[in-house]
């Protein structure tokens, strides 16, 4: 946990449009996405590069050929060889981890300026092979001999050859994400109904964003798309009742294709600055990040529930509700999720309650379900996004909640003055 002393101001933010995994930037690579955004923001902010002192980046579907990423997008960019560049991966709150790291470090004083978020190409992941396989295949690569090499060849089967993608399921549980949140809406009674509530408040808020420029104002066109293509603005509630249950297919199934995130390619980073650094270089502020907290559960008491953990416990700390905050951002991983972690925010789960969300505060430029979630890239989308409009309506105070794989969660608090 964590509150900042040094003034942490969130100066902009630049994203590429989100994307369905395999259509548009099937073609490019995490690193390449990331080169893209981490570009574009030095050229819009007109940074000098010089003057940046860290850089740090988040991906959740590693590429083991290039183990700090960061650095290597970084190079790829054109910023100077002398930057630290540092890379980080926690599932969905990744990016999230990457502002907050930046942000410790300007509130100690170390750093001035930094450049944070996350990239992610759900096209293209990295394929691994059997493990009996894998190691059969290091064998030989170190074997010495032909007889040895003929050997090791001849206990290969087809099979072998047979690259697998990363697995979906939960280590720790077996089970996948969304077989974890039908589990959870039917122990919190979260019905099917309210989930595609959700999902259609989703779409409609983005769609009417995008009609008035809020959410294309950040985005740096890439491969012919300047804007993000899941959005429906014409979908409603009786198109999605018609959907069918994924994940659990009897007539207790609630969770649909509709009311959950879709796999998505994309980048976002921000541009993080001491408060005396952005006044020295007459930046607008859009905010301040002033306070945070990350949460872990147990899996087994609700894979997506740490939300529930990290927002009361952050609340508490610094003396606030709910009703303080002006705008509330939630990750939409399921629409299952959101209303779940809303209960128990209301209602009290392991914790107490922290009083209420207003709808009309929720997510009002769409959330994960309508403008996709490229799993790193989500919590530099949520932080620009949020501040800039904070901004825009001259509005005090606004909350992000993230969670994530492996029950764990993010808050983080953005304030102006």
């Amino acid at each position: 946990m964590a509150s900042l002393e040094r003034r942490v101001a969130v100066v902009g933010g630049v994203r590429t449009p989100f994307v369905k995994a395999g259509t548009h930037f099937s073609d490019l690579t995490m690193q390449e996405l990331g080169v893209h955004v981490l570009s574009s923001l030095v050229r819009r902010y007109e940074l000098d590069p010089e003057k940046v002192d860290e850089f740090i980046f988040s991906t959740v579907l590693l590429d083991p050929k290039t183990p700090n990423w960061a650095r290597e997008i970084l190079f790829a960019a054109g910023l100077p060889k002398t930057v630290y560049a540092h890379s980080v991966s926690n599932n969905c709150i990744s990016g999230l981890i990457a502002i907050t790291s930046i942000a410790d470090r300007i509130a100690l004083g170390a750093v001035h300026c930094g450049i944070a978020g996350g990239t992610e190409s759900m096209s293209n992941p990295t394929l691994v092979f059997d493990p009996n396989a894998s190691k059969t295949f290091l064998k030989l690569f170190r074997a010495r001999s032909m007889g040895e090499r003929l050997k090791l060849v001849s206990s290969l089967r087809p099979k072998s050859f047979m690259p697998k993608p990363p697995g979906v399921t939960e280590p720790s549980t077996g089970l996948t994400m969304g077989q974890h949140m039908e589990m959870t809406s039917k122990e919190m009674k979260i019905s099917r109904i309210r989930q595609d509530e959700i999902a259609l408040a989703s779409h409609q808020n983005a769609a009417a964003a995008m009609e008035q420029g809020l959410l294309v104002d950040m985005i740096e066109p890439l491969a012919g798309v300047t804007k993000d293509t899941l959005v429906r603005a014409d979908t409603s509630m009786e198109k999605l009742e018609k959907l069918r249950p994924v994940f659990d297919r009897s007539s207790a199934g609630t969770i649909t294709a509709g009311n959950a995130s879709a796999l998505t390619d994309g980048a976002s980073a921000v541009l993080l600055m001491s408060n005396e650094r952005a006044q020295a270089e007459n930046r607008p502020v859009l905010a301040h990040l002033t306070h945070y907290e990350y949460s872990a559960i147990d899996p087994n008491d609700g894979l997506l529930m740490a939300p529930a953990v990290a927002v009361p416990r952050l609340l508490k700390r610094i003396g606030m509700k709910l009703d303080d905050f002006d705008l509330i951002e939630v990750h939409e991983a399921f629409g299952a999720q959101v209303a779940a972690n809303i209960k128990a925010w209301e209602e009290g789960w392991k914790l107490d309650s922290v009083g209420n969300v207003a709808p009309e505060k929720l997510n009002v430029l769409g959330g994960s379900i309508a403008l996709g979630h490229p799993f790193a890239a989500t919590g530099g989308r949520m932080v620009a996004t949020l501040a800039s409009e904070l901004a825009r309506r001259s509005l005090k105070r606004g909350l992000i909640s993230i969670c994530a794989a492996g029950a764990m969660a993010g808050a983080i608090i953005l304030e102006r003055e």
